[in-house]
């Protein structure tokens, strides 16, 4: 599923505060930039059509939506699409950015050695 940035903008409210009114949604989005509350509506019935999010329930006209994707299963997607565009599919350049331009602490240090660490047991595996 291929999400817009605003579509994403979106989803990351319903993930970070679960469910929510049209209205609320709006409201959320309004306190970062100007958005007119028809635009949300949009969004949300668009996303609503891609099966992102369903309609929990109704009070009258009122619909309380939810997200029906994770975050996770989205991102998947989406981190492999921007590799493919920015560097062409490569992630020697990725990963070289990761480490000499984004602020890592230890703990993210030891974190992506154990990451390697498997990834390169699981290829020694395949190997043999």
């Amino acid at each position: 599923m291929k999400l817009s940035d605003f579509e994403f903008e979106v989803m990351q409210v319903f993930w970070d505060q679960g469910s929510l009114t049209a209205p609320e949604v709006h409201k959320q989005i309004a306190e970062q930039r100007k958005v007119a509350y028809s635009t949300v509506k949009t969004i949300i019935d668009r996303l609503e059509e891609k099966q992102a999010l369903v309609r929990e329930r109704t009070y009258g006209r009122t619909i309380l939506y939810g997200a029906a994707v994770t975050r996770e299963s989205l991102s998947k997607p989406m981190v492999h699409s921007f590799i493919g565009k920015l560097f062409g599919g490569n992630v020697r350049p990725l990963f070289n950015h990761v480490l000499k331009e984004e602020q890592m602490s230890l703990e993210d240090v030891d974190y992506l050695q154990e990451i390697l660490d498997q990834k390169r047991r699981k290829l020694e595996k395949e190997k043999e």
